[in-house]
């Protein structure tokens, strides 16, 4: 009789009922494909780049897709630079967290795991299993070697800092201390540098607006360079030698600056 209820209730749990993965998910845990979205960028870009195409022909559709490129790249670097600097911002917050309870006697690892507790995302994650390490006997330092890391230099920092100190036995707090007083530095003389930079990037942009500035005058004034330019024949590959130009000119602008603040 008891084998026989085993085996009812044996046949219960992996029943396929409508629920059963819901059920055995709390044993096991599932396990899921990321999902793979289309940017809406890139749905904007073929829309727009369609149009052309339909509207002036294929020296329209050419300039659409170095148009639609070019801003496509420069708000992937923007997109980048303002994660970096989220990041940044964490980092200096989990390294105030560390250096506070290293100041009061904490053991490395638990004063990683409590900065690790008050940040989030991929410093959480790294102050996280620095903490597991050194509770381990492992070494700490190697959890700050993320390599594909938006702030894999500030890491990379702490990481060289945390391995001298456990090497040489000096204190862990003082030479953190020092590490997120150049990160503070560095980060407002970046912040500085780009505030100064504001008017050349605002002059860029206006350059860059006069090609379209000049073709509306000369569409209200009759000489109907929109005719021109999607119309095919020279004026089509005016039209895309121009929005290459503009392009490269956007570009070579943001290399510019980027290579100043970096």
């Amino acid at each position: 009789m008891t084998v026989s209820f085993l085996v009812l209730a044996l046949a219960v749990s992996i029943a396929p009922v409508r629920d059963s993965r819901a059920r055995l998910a709390t044993y096991a845990p599932s396990i899921r494909k990321p999902s793979r979205q289309i940017p809406w960028q890139l749905v904007a870009a073929f829309f727009a780049v369609s149009a052309a195409w339909v509207l002036g022909g294929l020296s329209a559709g050419c300039a659409a897709v170095v148009l639609a490129g070019t801003l496509i790249f420069r708000g992937r670097r923007a997109k980048a630079a303002e994660n970096r600097d989220l990041s940044q911002k964490m980092l200096l917050s989990g390294l105030e967290v560390l250096i506070a309870e290293l100041s009061v006697g904490a053991h490395p690892a638990v004063a990683s795991s409590v900065a690790g507790e008050e940040c989030s995302g991929e410093v959480s994650a790294v102050f996280r299993s620095a903490g597991a390490r050194a509770r381990l006997g492992g070494s700490a330092a190697a959890a700050f070697a993320v390599p594909d890391s938006c702030i894999e230099r500030e890491f990379s920092r702490i990481g060289s800092v945390w391995r001298v100190a456990d090497q040489h036995g000096l204190a862990l707090a003082e030479l953190l201390g020092a590490v997120r007083t150049d990160m503070l530095g560095r980060r407002r003389f970046r912040q500085r540098t780009e505030a100064g930079l504001a008017g050349a990037r605002a002059t860029a942009a206006v350059l860059a607006f006069l090609p379209l500035l000049g073709i509306g005058l000369g569409q209200l004034m009759g000489a109907s360079p929109l005719r021109v330019l999607f119309g095919g024949g020279l004026g089509g590959v005016l039209l895309v030698i121009g929005t290459a130009c503009v392009s490269a000119g956007l570009l070579w602008t943001d290399r510019i600056t980027a290579e100043v603040t970096s």
